[in-house]
């Protein structure tokens, strides 16, 4: 007897394999800088958002994009971009896994 996988699972391992492939794929995100502990929220009294993002990152925050709804986390990239462009809406390029960006390049948004 010949097992037969069904159509609809085989149309999911088929999109498995294609989103795996991609995850890979440097992608470009554009949203605000800010930091993993406050994303889109802060929470530093009188303080601008570029301010908190700093002093975040400062006491170990990493940075972070806010995209949207979606708080990513940065991993490597120019650090001192990124301090430069914290509360400011910029374009970084990177590899998507998760929650995380890594990230291969970031300037301002145009």
């Amino acid at each position: 007897m010949r097992f037969r996988l069904p159509r609809a699972a085989a149309m999911l391992v088929l999109l498995a394999a294609v989103l795996a492939v991609a995850a890979d794929k440097p992608q470009t995100f554009t949203g605000k800088v800010s930091d993993a502990m406050c994303g889109a929220h802060h929470m530093m009294a009188g303080a601008s958002d570029a301010d908190c993002t700093r002093a975040c990152v400062k006491q170990g925050s990493k940075y972070a994009l806010v995209v949207g709804d979606n708080v990513y986390t940065l991993e490597g990239g120019d650090a001192a971009m990124l301090d430069k462009l914290a509360g400011q809406d910029a374009t970084v390029q990177g590899t998507l896994k998760g929650k995380t960006i890594t990230v291969a390049s970031v300037a301002p948004a145009k």
